[in-house]
């Protein structure tokens, strides 16, 4: 993946500035020289929401939020249709004003569907008061379901639901690490911080198979590769019964990549953050 993160700010800073009719698609970007694929819909409120699929990347964002300030990460309440708003941890892109989904794929799935979205920034409004923006999704029927096979993501999933159910850790409650994964820093220093979020397998012996990234940013830093690469000797066990055959699961976890002030004596600089997503 070689496509420089600006992209991303010139993606969201060259759209068209009209609202979304909630009545169609919607609108839909291609760039075959830039390997770019992209749905977005664009509010009154400020706010737009946009899947693409760039260089094999799949990437889910919110743009136009208030300035996160600090941090790698931020939270935003989501609701869907009438449900209660619950908190969803995103990760800072680097421009703050714009959030990167940790599982793009299956939220783009229940984008695709329409219909209301309510969105709850904490602090966000004038005085440190909760900013919420009460939406009206376009269902998308074509614009999503391109950016998801683009990048060979399926348009439905049956795992989702399962993904759904991991606690913040990402492992299931019955699983703890015995070896968690602890990628080094990749070694182009282009970026000082990035993500990856990876969805893998369990294996009787505890061991990952099967892993691949469901997500990563700065889309052309490396993270994705390096997380790829720490599953090799990362090792999970049951909590109660570490001995005894790990049962096959799905797991989603992210390992954070910040550039620390420690020298590994290569002359790089690398700092290895093993946090669940």
């Amino acid at each position: 993946m070689k496509r420089p993160v600006i992209l991303l700010a010139a993606c969201t800073i060259a759209l068209p500035s009209h609202a979304q009719d909630a009545a169609r698609d919607w609108d839909l970007l291609r760039d075959p020289d830039k390997h770019l694929t992209l749905a977005y819909t664009r509010f009154e409120t400020g706010l737009t929401l946009a899947t693409r699929c760039i260089d094999g990347g799949y990437e889910a964002l919110i743009t136009g939020l208030p300035p996160a300030g600090e941090g790698d990460t931020r939270i935003l309440h989501l609701a869907f249709g009438d449900d209660d708003l619950y908190p969803v941890r995103w990760n800072v892109a680097m421009n703050d004003t714009i959030a990167v989904s940790d599982r793009p794929a299956p939220f783009a799935r229940e984008l695709r569907e329409g219909g209301r979205l309510r969105v709850m920034i904490p602090g966000g409004a004038e005085g440190g008061a909760n900013l919420v923006h009460d939406l009206t999704l376009p269902a998308s029927s074509n614009s999503i379901d391109e950016t998801l096979t683009t990048c060979g993501r399926p348009v439905t999933d049956p795992r989702d639901a399962e993904l759904e159910a991991l606690p913040e850790g990402g492992l299931p409650a019955n699983l703890i690490w015995a070896r968690a994964p602890r990628p080094d820093f990749p070694r182009s220093a282009r970026y000082g911080r990035g993500f990856a979020t990876v969805m893998c397998l369990t294996a009787p012996d505890g061991a990952l198979r099967e892993c691949s990234v469901e997500a990563e940013h700065p889309l052309d830093g490396g993270f994705g590769e390096a997380a790829l690469r720490a599953t090799r000797s990362a090792r999970v066990e049951n909590a109660d019964e570490p001995a005894s055959p790990v049962p096959l699961r799905l797991i989603l976890y992210r390992n954070n990549f910040i550039l620390s002030g420690s020298d590994t004596g290569d002359g790089r600089r690398r700092h290895r953050d093993p946090r669940g997503r």
